[in-house]
């Protein structure tokens, strides 16, 4: 009998941004299972992490648009009348569409049509990156044809989904999931609220594969007075909070020789530079933009101090446990982020990092402190990394789910 095989739905592939996939994946299908991937968005970026090179499975492309393909979606859109699950499918989605008629949710039954019509007849069971439109389309086609799905949520998708979509995604009385993942005990504790039962979500962190990381770098001492450099790596956006930051940077003391470096691309990018340009502090900093895991390991390694002043955006959007603070761990750069979502699970304010408001003044306190205890960092670093070692490695939550999965393909092969 042949085994069967995993359908991946990922919102884009390859992106920068998402290397936690990535890494998941690789070692999921070094694991043993076979994947093939379905994604619903060509690629941005250019470049790529050594990762998307490792992986060997196929990978496919959805519509991006429906109207990019119109043969190719009205084909499958016909074929997919013949599906097994068709009525239950057409229901789920009208059901939906009632409730959130909007030209992503008609592209969500659209590319999953043309998916269940063009998927191998081998593909067992679905599974799921991000909870909103990736397992929207993997809902869809597991409906069609009549297959178990699994997802894994992050951040984004948990809070910015309205809870009915939550809820039916996560009850077997309309088609939900299997098991749904999540990398934050504050995303599972919500979901598992959300479900029929707690057991049908599990928290796996990521961690991280510290065999693809170099040993964190002998650091000199730094003394009272000494230049301090200060990075940041993440998007520039809302929820990123780097406004904050900037006005923070803005408000140290003229006494302070420092430097900033960030790292990352963003829609806000040209705001935060007229922003950095009016508080009068361009000069102080680097702007990257996107950089490879590699380059960004490296400004680490030259690095004093690593700042990331997360909030909860407007629209509900918010960081989960970002892996980058982790990365940071990796090689022993200290770390001021804020008490958001998942991040105090990973760094206690004062023993493996420092926790502030993102309230500038705070911000800018704190740096200021930080600069003039040349102790502290090193404490809070080799804590940091401990804890790493111990608690966030990749192993243990890559046997969870390949367990979870591995028993889901089981079921449908029965």
């Amino acid at each position: 009998m042949t085994k069967p095989r995993l359908a991946v739905v990922v919102k884009g592939w390859p992106r920068l941004s998402e290397t936690f996939i990535a890494q998941e994946l690789v070692a999921l299908e070094e694991a043993g299972l076979d994947l093939d991937i379905w994604s619903l968005r060509h690629p941005t970026d250019t470049k790529t992490h050594p990762l998307h090179a490792r992986l060997q499975a196929p990978v496919r492309y959805l519509p991006e648009y429906l109207r990019d393909e119109p043969r190719r979606v009205a084909e499958a859109m016909g074929a997919a009348v013949s599906l097994p699950g068709f009525d239950a499918a057409a229901e789920a989605y009208a059901r939906d569409l009632a409730r959130d008629d909007t030209a992503n949710r008609r592209r969500r039954w659209g590319q999953a049509c043309v998916m269940a019509h063009e998927m191998a007849q081998d593909l067992g069971g679905l599974y799921a990156h991000f909870l909103h439109t990736p397992a929207s389309v993997a809902r869809y086609v597991a409906i069609l044809r009549d297959l178990p799905w699994s997802f894994s949520a992050h951040a984004k998708d948990i809070w910015t989904s309205p809870d009915w979509e939550l809820r039916e995604k996560l009850s077997p009385d309309h088609h939900g999931a299997t098991f749904g993942a999540t990398c934050t005990g504050f995303g599972a504790k919500h979901l598992q609220e959300l479900a029929d039962r707690p057991d049908r979500v599990s928290l796996v962190y990521h961690g991280l594969d510290l065999s693809r990381f170099p040993a964190p770098p002998t650091r000199a001492a730094r003394t009272n007075g000494s230049p301090l450099k200060i990075m940041s790596v993440g998007r520039l956006v809302e929820k990123k909070g780097f406004d904050n930051l900037i006005d923070a940077l803005a408000l140290l003391p003229n006494s302070l020789d420092w430097h900033w470096t960030h790292i990352g691309g963003g829609t806000l990018d040209a705001k935060m530079r007229n922003r950095a340009a009016e508080r009068g502090i361009a000069e102080r900093i680097t702007w990257r933009g996107a950089c490879d895991q590699l380059e960004v390991i490296d400004a680490m390694r030259g690095n004093d101090l690593f700042v990331l002043p997360s909030r909860i955006a407007q629209d509900g959007d918010r960081d989960g446990l970002p892996n980058v603070l982790m990365e940071a761990a990796s090689q022993k750069l200290p770390i001021l982020s804020t008490p958001v979502s998942a991040i105090p699970e990973f760094i206690e304010d004062g023993k493996h990092g420092l926790l502030r408001s993102d309230d500038p003044k705070v911000l800018a306190q704190t740096i200021a402190e930080f600069a003039t205890d040349p102790s502290l960092g090193p404490r809070l670093a080799d804590a940091a990394h401990q804890r790493l070692i111990q608690e966030y490695t990749m192993a243990p939550g890559i046997a969870q789910l390949h367990h979870r999965l591995q028993a889901m393909l089981g079921r449908a092969a029965a």
